[in-house]
């Protein structure tokens, strides 16, 4: 996990993109950038709030309808998203770091790593999505 340990504290900040602070997307756009030299959409003033579900479920499935976004078949791989449900909607995501572990900021919290069940379907997990330019790579 020592790529992921130096976001560890990175506060929560609602439409945050950078050191200073992000929301759980922004913390992807910083890891990708940071980490892995891929330039992500910042979707910053496509959405009112991170209370707004349904905006940032139509974000999410835009993503993944139409690029960069493709579903995960078999294991996910460390810097693969993981998608999460708040009610009805896929509204919350993170990334994986690997062995059970996510990386991720939610609410008024720190950025933090977490255990999570890894299969679709359990703890509100919809799944685990890789960007077109991680597809064919492995990171574990």
């Amino acid at each position: 996990m020592s790529w992921s340990n130096k976001y560890i504290g990175v506060p929560f900040e609602e439409f945050g993109r950078d050191w200073s602070g992000a929301d759980c997307y922004g913390l992807v756009v910083l890891v990708y950038g940071v980490e892995l030299g891929i330039e992500l959409t910042s979707y910053v003033g496509e959405y009112v709030s991170c209370e707004e579900r349904a905006e940032i479920n139509g974000l999410f499935n835009q993503a993944i309808d139409f690029g960069p976004w493709n579903e995960v078949e078999g294991p996910a791989q460390t810097f693969d998203v993981a998608l999460f449900r708040r009610g009805q909607t896929a509204a919350h995501c993170g990334l994986v770091v690997g062995h059970g572990q996510l990386l991720h900021v939610s609410g008024e919290d720190q950025a933090k790593h977490e255990r999570y069940a890894p299969e679709p379907g359990k703890n509100r997990l919809i799944g685990h999505f890789r960007h077109n330019r991680m597809m064919g790579m492995l990171h574990d």
